[in-house]
């Protein structure tokens, strides 16, 4: 939120108008502005501040002209109070003393060494540690948009073309922090994406192809981007060059660590829309409380494991040959769980890599953090060992791409002591033997004392003065003290400095060289050890290249051992990838539900077999509650877990390839747009009807239940003779419905079949079995699932008897209007009907002469009826 702009007049004071200046040229930012121990932050941002940090606000005098409002916060705190800003959406500047201000001259020097956004951040504080923070960039071309993510904390760059619903999907699924886009496009970048997420608008001419094709190649110095395979994505290499532009006017000038960019293929990942995505909750539960897939899939014991994990969440694979590779690791380490427990001793130990080279790169990374650094790299070793020795193919590949980094160790080890300070600037960080002038500063200043008493013995040997004393005092600093007796011994090199009774005191060239050294020591080793730090990060930089190698390395093992892990401990099996387009789950498992259940309740498993020449359309039938949604959930669950390479919840589970995923489960009003369930709904479902192949599997539960009975039959109807007689392709389909007149269309579509989830009907009330079972069902029970809900008695009783009615009228095929027959209600005319107890008090009241009693006889009259309530009631 852009703070409002203070005009400095000439009566401002000269700190307010240097801090107007500086500004000027961040107005959409809070200004955070280094005065001495404190980031203080004025007018409008001091208000802002003071509410979302929660600190005081008060006034300070500007000038003779007026107060300005006035909040801060001491300079150490800063990451705990950027923190806030920046996840409450704001851009903050961060402006520091640039001169040391016992040195400045008038106004200490001051400039913003950082602009933090909510998309560009290295602070740990900020980050979520498996989460990656994106920074995206959108471009509208002509035909189709460009998309750039970029998380710079650590280097991941991707690009990517595509039309607007792919690059949506995109954004759905990276869920970037903050988005980019062309100042002249606000209107179609809200009507595609909303506002929802903080954005960040850029001049119109940023967005030229040639300015954005140089900022890349010169960024990565080379001729051409052909060698990253994005050359030709016009509209990409577009939006990517908005973001380097962007990283300039925010400070980030270190960014060597972005050492490529890649392209995001649509054809080598399934396709999954971005309903589907929210409907499978692959990521991200619907309803506060949910789990979503990945809590139940991420075992992994590193941050970089956890955030590609993410990533094959939302991008399962197409490629049988990588798919088969990450299964085989898998299974590999399954089979030796002795070997598997040893890597992940060893994961367990490594920090995250990615994001400590880049703070390396930025020149951010702290003395702990670079112990920390050395640490993980050295386990990268051991790995690669264990991994070489598997005796296995995959295991052996995964050793071959860990580059050794023993150099990079061993210089962190010999330099940097094993328990530094988190800041440089406190010295005592750098090992002893390291630099000759260090190791003299750290004698003076932490072993002066010892140096003192020497000097002392020395010269009470050269002069023989036995009682000679060596102090120090602030008027002239150390000096040797002489008794009058021992005068004529004093060398004539020593100057007296002051006369007393009984004694003199001397100084000499040496006492005056090691008292400046003493005083000047802690103030060098402090720059010294600074100096060396620098030197040893510059090092260190060296090695990006082959620490993100690690990293990467390193996270796609961990995934594969949380898949194995997963796999052992909820015994998931290994599916079979075969050249067809059949599907058969044998005895699958919903991964998320089953693990939710009550201790000792199993989960109940299902068959499923989907195929395009013998049974490509299931139609299920069944109860609410009886699992008709979950079962169709399951199904996609166990695909794409087996297209990411993972283990499955299944007896066995054979998977012919899906190249796109669709579903269509659940909804809910879309009122900021206008848009009814039902709207929202038929939105869903035509994109699926317009985006099918041959190779797609789609799920649909409860189609047309947002309008009337006959459209939502009509329709649901269509959609099934759609899918099963389309021209070009057999999508394989799963068709949960409570319309069972579509149990007809089995007869007439041969690839369709019937099922239904099993219940049990005991007396009045229904077991679910939830098993599935050939055969359409009958019946809905939505009347029992009532009852159970706790509804009250007379609606159950009057839903039971207009269903009875309905369906006496569709046996005896009546021609007569339906609902017109339905016997009318009698709750208003048979009020005595509603409990049995009435029909004795109709009965007092029918034998009672009103006209004949008393008014003491009509009292007890009451009573009498009044005592048999009661009674009744007791009983």
């Amino acid at each position: 939120m852009p703070a409002t702009k203070k005009k400095s007049t000439n009566k401002d004071t000269p700190l307010m108008r240097q801090y107007s200046r500086v500004k000027t040229q961040y107005p959409g930012a809070i200004l955070l502005f280094r005065v001495g121990d404190f980031y203080e932050t004025f007018g409008e941002d001091a208000i802002t501040a003071s509410r979302v940090l929660d600190i005081v606000l008060t006034k300070r005098a500007n000038g003779s002209a007026s107060n300005v409002e006035l909040a801060g916060f001491p300079h150490h705190a800063l990451d705990n109070y950027l923190t806030k800003l920046v996840r409450a959406g704001y851009r903050v500047a961060i402006c520091d003393q640039l001169e040391d201000p016992r040195f400045a001259r008038g106004v200490v020097k001051r400039g913003v060494t950082e602009l933090v956004t909510p998309g560009l951040s290295f602070n740990d504080q900020v980050l979520n540690q498996k989460h990656n923070n994106y920074l995206a960039s959108v471009h509208f071309g002509k035909q189709q948009l460009g998309l750039a993510l970029l998380d710079v904390s650590t280097g991941e760059f991707l690009t990517a073309c595509g039309s607007q619903e792919y690059v949506e999907k995109l954004i759905q699924s990276f869920g970037p922090s903050e988005i980019l886009y062309c100042k002249n496009c606000r209107a179609q970048f809200q009507t595609v994406f909303g506002d929802e997420l903080p954005t960040y608008r850029l001049d119109e001419w940023l967005y030229h192809h040639d300015h954005a094709y140089e900022k890349l190649t010169n960024h990565f110095k080379t001729p051409s981007l052909k060698g990253f395979g994005v050359d030709a994505l016009t509209e990409g290499i577009i939006a990517a060059g908005a973001i380097l532009h962007y990283l300039e006017v925010t400070e980030h000038h270190k960014v060597q660590h972005i050492t490529s960019i890649a392209r995001l293929e649509a054809n080598r990942y399934v396709w999954l829309d971005k309903f589907t995505i929210r409907n499978l909750e692959l990521v991200h539960a619907q309803h506060e409380g949910g789990v979503p897939l990945i809590d139940v899939l991420d075992c992994t014991h590193t941050a970089m494991g956890g955030r590609l994990l993410r990533k094959w969440m939302v991008l399962p694979l197409k490629s049988p040959k990588t798919i088969e590779e990450r299964l085989n690791t898998v299974e590999a380490l399954l089979n030796q769980p002795e070997l598997h427990q040893a890597i992940v001793v060893h994961l367990k130990a490594v920090s995250d890599l990615e994001r400590l080279i880049s703070k390396v790169v930025a020149g951010r990374i702290n003395p702990r953090e670079m112990v920390q650094l050395k640490h993980s790299l050295q386990h990268v070793m051991p790995v690669s060992e264990l991994l070489a020795v598997s005796e296995h193919p995959a295991l052996e590949k995964i050793a071959q791409q860990l580059p050794n980094c023993q150099e990079l160790v061993a210089n962190v080890e010999q330099q940097l002591k094993e328990e530094p300070p988190i800041v440089a600037n406190q010295g005592n960080l750098i090992n002893d033997g390291i630099d000759a002038q260090l190791d003299e500063l750290r004698s003076i200043a932490y072993s002066g004392k010892d140096h003192l008493a020497q000097i002392r013995e020395r010269e009470v040997k050269n002069t023989g003065i036995s009682s000679l004393k060596l102090a120090y005092n602030k008027v002239f600093g150390y000096y040797l003290e002489v008794s009058n007796a021992h005068k004529e011994k004093v060398p004539s090199a020593w100057i007296r400095k002051q006369t007393l009774v009984n004694a003199e005191r001397y100084i000499t060239e040496e006492l005056k060289t090691y008292e400046e050294k003493i005083l000047t020591a802690e103030e060098q080793l402090v720059q010294i050890e600074q100096r060396l730090f620098q030197q040893l990060v510059l090092f260190v930089g060296r090695y990006v290249k082959e620490v993100q190698h690690n990293a990467r390395t390193l996270a796609r093992l961990d995934c594969l051992s949380s898949f194995a892990e997963v796999a052992r401990t909820h015994r998931y099996t290994k599916p079979q990838l075969v050249d067809s387009d059949r599907i058969e789950i044998k005895q699958g498992r919903h991964p998320v539900i089953e693990r939710q259940l009550p201790p000792g309740e199993p989960y109940v498993p299902n068959d499923i077999r989907l195929d395009s020449e013998e049974q490509q359309i299931m139609i299920i039938t069944g109860p609410n509650m009886a699992g008709k949604s979950a079962l169709l959930r399951q199904t996609a669950l166990i695909v794409l877990m087996a297209q990411m390479g993972s283990f499955v919840p299944a007896e066995a589970a054979e998977i012919g390839l899906i190249d796109k995923v669709f579903t269509r489960v659940g909804a809910s009003d879309n009122l900021a747009k206008g848009e009814s369930t039902f709207m929202v709904e038929m939105n869903e479902t035509a994109s699926i009807m317009n985006n099918l192949s041959h190779r797609s599997l789609v799920l649909m539960d409860e189609i047309g239940r947002g309008t009337s009975t006959y459209d939502g039959i009509s329709i649901a109807w269509s959609l099934v003779e759609y899918l099963h007689n389309h021209a070009k392709c057999r999508a394989k389909t799963l068709f949960a419905t409570h319309y069972h007149e579509l149990n007809q269309l089995a007869s007439d579509l041969p690839r369709v079949k019937n099922y239904n989830v099993a219940v049990k009907e005991v007396g009045d009330s229904i077991l679910f079995i939830r098993q599935l079972q050939e055969g359409g069902s009958q019946h809905s029970f939505g009347i029992h699932v009532a009852q159970m809900a706790g509804m009250p008695t007379e609606v159950v009783k009057r839903a039971n008897e207009i269903m009875h009615h309905l369906e006496r009228d569709k046996i005896s095929n009546s021609q007569s209007d339906t609902l017109a027959d339905i016997p009318k209600s009698k709750t208003q005319l048979q009020l005595f009907e509603l409990d049995p107890r009435w029909a004795q008090v109709q009965e007092i009241l029918q034998h009672t002469d009103i006209n004949a009693l008393s008014p003491i006889e009509a009292l007890l009259k009451l009573n009498e009826i009044q005592m048999l309530l009661q009674a009744q009631t007791c009983e």
